[in-house]
């Protein structure tokens, strides 16, 4: 079973974080949404305190999993990068167990990656010998984004993330990468049929940017949000911005 928490009562939200990371990245938005919503965070498998894979598997499906353990019914998604892009395979998948859906710089099952920053750091990445180096190639594409320095992110932001990779790799490593299977959502985006609200950082990475722009033009009822000042990790670097628009939309 996967390592999660829930807290409070009302309409379920499920929040998924994104790759490398652990549920403690929505702290925030769990004392937040506690009061009125029931609360769902979970370590993805490979991820944090839950099991490392040893044979094939989904995260989407280790969701319904979690969820039928947990009696609930339907949910709505709050999925960051990773996250978000298990939520879009969970929606099309298993669409009548979703309510709403909030996908914050979503990547998306089938992506390619095209961005000449990621990719000069994905072959860093392919060259990185010890965790430090590993940890620091992810940061670069998934923290600080193409358009600041390390020094340019806020080290309240860029510390937590830093600790959470360091973390993950060293208990689970990333060999069982290659045992992940997923939906291959990217020829499927028109069957997302939840209201889908879609945030980019306007400082995240052109391949965000285009699955962004691929989902609001394609789900049916999907409307696409820019975040002023975020980058990937929209929730961490525009709290106030992104709290502020999840409440709402969870509202409504």
């Amino acid at each position: 079973m996967l390592n999660h928490t829930v807290r409070g009562e009302g309409d379920p939200v499920v929040l998924l974080h994104g790759g490398l990371l652990n549920s403690s990245m929505w702290d925030a938005q769990v004392e937040l949404l506690a009061p009125t919503h029931q609360v769902i965070t979970f370590d993805a498998r490979g991820h944090g305190l839950s099991p490392t894979p040893t044979e094939p598997f989904s995260h989407y499906e280790d969701l319904l999993e979690l969820l039928d353990h947990l009696g609930v019914a339907r949910a709505s998604l709050v999925g960051l990068s990773q996250g978000g892009r298990t939520s879009i395979d969970f929606a099309i998948a298993h669409p009548h167990r979703v309510a709403k859906i909030v996908l914050a710089g979503t990547g998306i099952s089938g992506m390619t990656f095209r961005d000449p920053f990621v990719l000069s750091y994905m072959k860093k990445l392919s060259e990185a010998t010890d965790i430090e180096s590993v940890v620091e190639c992810f940061l670069r594409m998934w923290v600080d984004g193409p358009q600041r320095t390390p020094d340019e992110v806020d080290p309240a932001v860029r510390e937590p993330c830093h600790a959470a990779m360091s973390d993950t790799i060293t208990r689970h490593g990333a060999r069982w990468l290659g045992l992940l299977r997923e939906l291959g959502a990217i020829d499927r985006v028109a069957e997302l049929t939840a209201r889908t609200l879609v945030l980019v950082g306007d400082l995240d990475s052109s391949d965000i940017h285009t699955v962004a722009d691929l989902v609001a033009g394609a789900a049916p009822n999907a409307h696409k949000k820019v975040v002023t000042g975020a980058g990937h990790m929209i929730n961490l670097d525009q709290p106030e911005e992104f709290n502020r628009v999840l409440r709402r939309f969870l509202a409504h």
